[in-house]
């Protein structure tokens, strides 16, 4: 029988399998996708029938999630900051951590002054959308070297109203003027060549070239950092995202780059998430 509530068990029992799941909530919003109803009409109307067409649907999307794909892009779209984001496969599925960049922006950043501030390997433009959306005094540059990626960037800020977000197609910061940023910020590729993590859950689906460099992880933050005094005006900051067990090497990074006031700040499991540093000027 293909009733709401028979599909919906059925699913959530297979959904159970996969580690730090929500596996009723994946089925209704699976079956969401494949029907088009809301969840409101899922839980009011469990003896209503699926059609084969919903049905077919449904066991695709369920299949696809039973063997990995994110959530994130089978829906298309990610919860970050205030708002929903469009992202594909071309993009990293922003994540909470990523908020704690924004927030540390946020708070060590002047808000009344006109800031200009580049978003380094924006994906899908979650970090800029975020600054943009709480600063629109700010001129807020989102920087990918991937052009699908900037495409979807380029979407979530039309859809949210952001089109003072200028986009520009760089690799880190090639295509800035020396001396005219106030604030570099970045979630780089920082994950281990050999991190086993690569070949497991979500991180099997999403584009290979944002989440590692290769080697030990840090060679983008070496390149971001060793640039940053260049690019940066005196008194700028640069905010970079890295991994739990990289804040020791990510300081000595940015101490060898000539960066001062250097610290890092913890995510809310108390792990290094944030390494932020200060260029005082020549």
């Amino acid at each position: 029988m293909n009733r709401i509530d028979h599909v919906l068990c059925r699913a959530a029992a297979a959904l159970a399998q996969i580690p730090e799941t929500s596996p009723r909530l994946e089925a209704e919003l699976l079956l969401n996708l494949a029907t088009g109803w809301p969840r409101t009409t899922l839980l009011a109307w469990p003896e209503r029938e699926l059609d084969p067409t919903q049905a077919a649907t449904f066991e695709a999307l369920l299949a696809r999630r039973l063997d990995g794909e994110p959530m994130a892009y089978l829906r298309g779209q990610q919860a970050f900051w205030t708002f929903e984001l469009r992202v594909t496969p071309d993009t990293l599925i922003p994540r909470p951590e990523t908020e704690l960049l924004v927030e540390t922006a946020l708070a060590r950043l002047d808000a009344d002054a006109p800031l200009r501030v580049a978003d380094l390997g924006t994906g899908s433009g979650a970090i800029a959308a975020a600054l943009a959306s709480e600063r629109p005094g700010w001129q807020v540059i989102a920087t990918d070297r991937s052009a699908p990626a900037l495409t979807v960037a380029r979407a979530n800020f039309r859809a949210l109203d952001l089109g003072r977000i200028f986009v520009l197609q760089s690799d880190w910061l090639a295509a800035f003027a020396p001396g005219s940023l106030d604030a570099i910020l970045a979630n780089p590729p920082y994950i281990a060549g050999d991190d086993p993590h690569l070949s497991r859950g979500d991180l099997r689906f999403e584009p290979r070239p944002a989440l590692t460099p290769g080697g030990d992880g840090l060679a983008a933050i070496r390149i971001i950092a060793a640039d940053a005094r260049r690019y940066l005006r005196p008194g700028g900051w640069l905010m970079v995202e890295h991994g739990y067990d990289q804040g020791a090497a990510v300081r000595a990074i940015c101490r060898d780059a000539g960066l001062q006031r250097i610290e890092t700040r913890q995510d809310l499991a108390g792990q290094d998430r944030i390494t932020l540093s200060h260029h005082a000027g020549p």
